[in-house]
């Protein structure tokens, strides 16, 4: 089973955090790619906060990714870690719908309906991910200690 997390975790996590590092650095080349909605369909208020959420996000989602390493090294360190990022991930997750909620109820202009499901998607496969992640690392220091 850690086996399977660690693999997951860290093509779960690469896939995440490269896609905030090009939305962090190049906003515009992010709009081509697809990662960001164009600039026509959203509020500057929304481009404005994807962007800032991008780049904090390039510095905490690594740690999925350390973590699925650490899993598949079976390194000590693999438990606290996955914590952490699970913490992470689950925050991020639901930060980010409520985000997105809070402005479309406001009015702002937040993207096609067709890219907001795909987002809808991404954040549940991403509290998913982070609560598996979290299940089993507490469900392995739970035995450890016991």
């Amino acid at each position: 089973m850690r086996t399977v997390l660690g693999i997951v975790c860290i093509l779960f996590g690469a896939l995440g955090w490269a896609g905030q590092v090009i939305s962090g650095l190049n906003y515009e080349l992010a709009q081509k790619l697809g990662l960001q909605e164009k600039s026509e369909g959203t509020d500057p208020l929304f481009r404005l906060a994807e962007r800032n959420t991008a780049r904090w996000d390039i510095v905490v989602l690594w740690t999925l990714i350390a973590a699925g390493i650490l899993m598949l090294l079976d390194n000590a360190w693999w438990p606290p870690v996955a914590l952490v990022a699970g913490g992470i991930y689950l925050d991020a997750a639901g930060r980010e719908v409520a985000k997105v909620l809070s402005l479309k109820r406001h009015g702002v202009r937040i993207g096609t309906p067709g890219a907001r499901k795909v987002a809808a998607g991404f954040f549940t496969v991403m509290a998913a991910v982070s609560i598996w992640v979290l299940a089993y690392t507490l469900w392995f220091v739970a035995g450890e200690m016991g």
